[in-house]
């Protein structure tokens, strides 16, 4: 056998290298990284030998770098993935935000933090965690419950059954998520005599599990049964390409497509089945459906609270749910009949069973309805001058074409953009599960160089963009161009819209009831312009559409600011459903009390279970 002397980090840089998509790309894109003792000497030596064999990108923050990567692996299907590494310390727990992100949200991504020695000679070395009572704990178990796949690598030979385990999760449609390799900052500079045949080049392909067909005749025979059936589209089916699948499901079948978060864009806002978002930011037209369905199927979704109105959304007395997911933990979720199986394979097989079956048609008028709500809605004038939300999405979209997406991750945007947002297929993103505060513009900066076919507009609140903004210097260094639409409503006006309707006060969310010395006048435009985007602010809403459409001719970020209501919500009509949100049960106001007694009429309707 032929062997090859390498370091572990030479050696792990040299294997990701090799590892390809069946498209005869590398399925790691490249690696993020943020250098300090725990990981310049051993990996970073590596990665600087490798140049464009595995290329290196410098961030500005352990945790937004990584949120960049995500944003990556999200637009890519899944397909591809980039690493992050950091040192060990405070630059490792700064990513276990990030990861939990991409646990929830099924999403792969490498982490390498740097960690401590493991002949553990300079004990305690900088940065290091010491547990009194148990020399083997590590900053480094904070990823533990945040990641499909854990493996602290002490020896340098580890390597050898580490890295395909690491490969295996990421690829793996069920198990995928982010997987944490801890790599010892002695291990990465130890030498190894290696296995050339490890080095040679793989390929990973992304399997599609096909359904039991015993599980596949009975969901047929439940859809042959309904009378008003309804699809609730999750991310599985972008993940799984199943978009043409279920239009054609849908339009076969005459089966309306209600949406997620995550499955939003799956089937175009102009299809004739595509009733809306569903759930606590949804519109009226599909929770119509979704409170009258006898039969909800699930395709690809996690039934989330948003989606299903914390369980008090489907409300029919006969209600019978099925999931398909290639996972049995989601798929048997609630009492539902799971079928566990790709959601391109699923829909393709349940279709060939159901032959020309269609279920009654849905009401196609609640759709028209809606949409032209929509439009009013998305133009109508402001009560004291400035704007709304939804006015400022419907100047983007306006202003936008086919091919742009919009995407968002936390405040008022999302609930909002769900709301509103017509789009294209593919035409949006949005980061709900974990619904991170700052993944905004790091996340558009991974869309972007994921998908430098389409236009990206980055809706993000001033609360978010004070969180985290420096990934927006990275995207002007590497001449990364997005749109980011900043709406600038002083302070977290989507939780203190949810603060009082709660019962609570007005109460350390907008700037105007903290408690300061003086309300900021914080210059957006000039701490963007000072990161090297291009900035200006809005004058109204006309203006925005104006700026919007020129900054597609520029090659760095665009920073749009403007001005909006705090007290507007994404709501409007009867659009919308109950969302648990625990109100005190005791309390001196009318308002509390009068909050609580709505509390527990919604809880009344709750059916978690059948």
């Amino acid at each position: 056998m032929n062997m090859v002397r390498l370091t572990a980090a030479q050696a792990m840089v040299k294997w990701l290298s090799a590892q390809m998509t069946d498209e005869g790309e590398r399925f790691v894109d490249g690696v993020w990284a943020i250098f300090g003792h725990g990981n310049v000497a051993g990996l970073g030596e590596a990665l600087q030998k490798a140049g464009n064999g595995l290329p290196t990108w410098r961030g500005q923050n352990e945790q937004t770098m990584a949120h960049a990567a995500i944003a990556y692996a999200k637009a890519m299907k899944r397909r591809r993935v980039q690493a992050v590494t950091s040192s060990i310390g405070p630059g490792a727990t700064n990513m276990v935000t990030a990861a939990a992100l991409a646990h929830v949200n099924r999403l792969p991504v490498l982490f390498i933090p740097g960690d401590v020695f493991a002949n553990r000679r300079p004990d305690p070395v900088l940065q290091q965690i010491e547990d009194f009572g148990d020399g083997t704990v590590s900053a480094n178990d904070c990823f533990r419950p945040v990641s499909r796949y854990f493996d602290r690598i002490t020896r340098p030979e580890q390597l050898l059954t580490a890295l395909p385990r690491a490969m295996r999760v990421m690829t793996d449609p069920a198990d995928c998520g982010p997987v944490t390799l801890s790599f010892c900052q002695d291990v990465q500079a130890e030498a190894y005599d290696w296995p050339e045949a490890f080095f040679e080049r793989k390929v990973w392909r992304i399997r599609r599990p096909a359904p039991d067909r015993r599980d596949l005749e009975d969901v047929a025979t439940m859809i042959r049964a309904a009378k008003t059936p309804v699809i609730v589209a999750g991310g599985g089916v972008i993940y799984s390409d199943a978009e043409r699948d279920l239009a054609d499901f849908a339009t076969r079948h005459a089966v309306p497509v209600i949406e997620t978060q995550a499955g939003k864009s799956a089937l175009p806002q102009n299809h004739p089945l595509n009733f809306g978002a569903a759930g606590v930011d949804g519109s009226a037209a599909a929770n119509v459906l979704a409170r009258t369905a006898d039969l909800v199927i699930g395709i690809g979704t996690r039934f989330q609270d948003f989606t299903t109105g914390s369980w008090s959304l489907f409300e029919a007395k006969e209600r019978r749910i099925v999931s398909i997911n290639v996972h049995g933990y989601d798929a048997d979720k609630h009492g539902a009949t799971g079928l566990v199986a790709d959601a391109k394979v699923a829909l393709v097989g349940l279709s060939e069973i159901l032959g020309e079956h269609r279920a009654p048609a849905p009401d196609a008028a609640s759709r028209t309805e809606w949409l032209a709500a929509v439009d009013r809605h998305c133009t109508a004038p402001s009560a004291d001058g400035l704007p709304t939300d939804a006015q400022v999405i419907g100047a983007v979209q306006r202003a936008t074409g086919e091919s742009a997406i919009a995407m968002c991750a936390a405040g008022t945007m999302p609930g909002a953009l769900k709301l509103l947002w017509q789009s294209s297929q593919g035409g949006y993103h949005m980061e709900y599960g974990y619904s991170c505060m700052g993944y905004e513009i790091a996340g558009a900066m991974g869309l972007k160089l994921a998908r430098p076919d389409r236009e990206v507009v980055c809706f993000v609140g001033d609360g978010s963009y004070m969180m985290a903004n420096s990934e927006l210097a990275t995207a002007v260094m590497r001449k990364v161009p997005f749109t980011v639409v900043l709406t600038d409503n002083r302070g977290y006006g989507c939780i203190n819209r949810l603060q009082q309707a709660s019962g609570g006060e007005a109460f350390n969310n907008l700037y105007k009831d903290c408690n300061v010395e003086q309300q900021p006048q914080i210059d957006f435009v000039g701490h963007a312009a000072s990161m090297g985007a291009f900035a200006v602010k809005a004058k109204d809403i006309a203006d925005l559409e104006t700026q919007i459409a020129v900054a597609r001719g520029r090659d760095i970020p665009t920073v749009i600011v403007i001005e909006t209501d705090p007290t507007n919500g994404p709501g409007f009509g009867d659009a919308g459903h109950w969302w648990d949100v625990a109100v005190p049960q005791v309390g001196t106001t009318d308002k509390l009390r009068q909050a609580y007694g709505r509390y527990l009429e919604g809880a009344a309707r709750q059916r978690p279970v059948n």
